[in-house]
């Protein structure tokens, strides 16, 4: 009985790990399509999402390393806590940023291009995340895993990042309002913030209940 467990729960890690692999590929690629598409177009929302999307890619390998002292308990702990700081970081600096940018372009009327790659993009991501995020859900329930649980939140974080921005550059490329992709950049920033602190203060794990990698 002890050894099917064993067995059960390898399995469910090799999943988690799979889940994790495709976080990494996926958002590597939607960065640099985010990031090119932005520069291209002047649109700090673009921009700030594909820095967001090499957060992530930085949050799924920072979870890889937990899942790898998966048998030390001390160790993935501390692993737990340092990882959320360095992600937390990360997430206040973007905030820093895209605020500076957004209220810039504002104040000189900076109006980016329209950027269909863009929109294309954020429905794309519309649909991906909320699967990722529901199936790494599942794997930390598993588990028992509060890491799975904080990283799918973050999958999630992604999800409004990505309704937020679609609306930006579909009010842009439709209605020509300018200031849609800084203002939608701005409302961005709250919840970028928040996730920011909390990992500075090494939250994440506390609060999705369960017991760490």
């Amino acid at each position: 009985m002890a050894e099917s467990a064993v067995i059960s729960r390898a399995a469910i890690v090799r999943r988690g790990r799979r889940l994790e692999y495709f976080t990494i590929a996926w958002n590597t690629l939607e960065g640099l399509v985010a990031i090119l598409a932005g520069v291209i177009a002047g649109s700090i929302s673009l921009v700030g999402f594909g820095i967001d999307s090499f957060i992530e890619v930085v949050s799924g390998a920072a979870l890889m390393w937990r899942m790898a002292v998966d048998a030390d308990i001390r160790q993935r702990e501390r692993n737990e806590r340092r990882a959320l700081r360095v992600v937390g970081l990360c997430f206040v600096g973007l905030a820093v940023y895209i605020t500076y940018e957004s209220i810039t372009d504002l104040l000189q009327k900076r109006a980016p291009e329209q950027s269909f790659p863009g929109i294309i993009l954020a429905s794309i991501s519309l649909i991906v995340m909320p699967l990722l995020s529901r199936a790494k859900h599942k794997v930390g329930s598993k588990l028992g895993s509060a890491a799975m649980h904080a990283d799918a939140r973050q999958t999630e974080f992604c999800t409004y990042l990505s309704a937020i921005l679609l609306g930006g550059l579909v009010m842009n490329a439709t209605f020509g309002l300018w200031w849609a992709d800084p203002a939608a950049a701005l409302v961005m920033v709250p919840i970028i913030g928040k996730e920011g602190i909390e990992g500075l203060q090494a939250k994440g794990c506390q609060e999705c209940g369960g017991s760490f990698m």
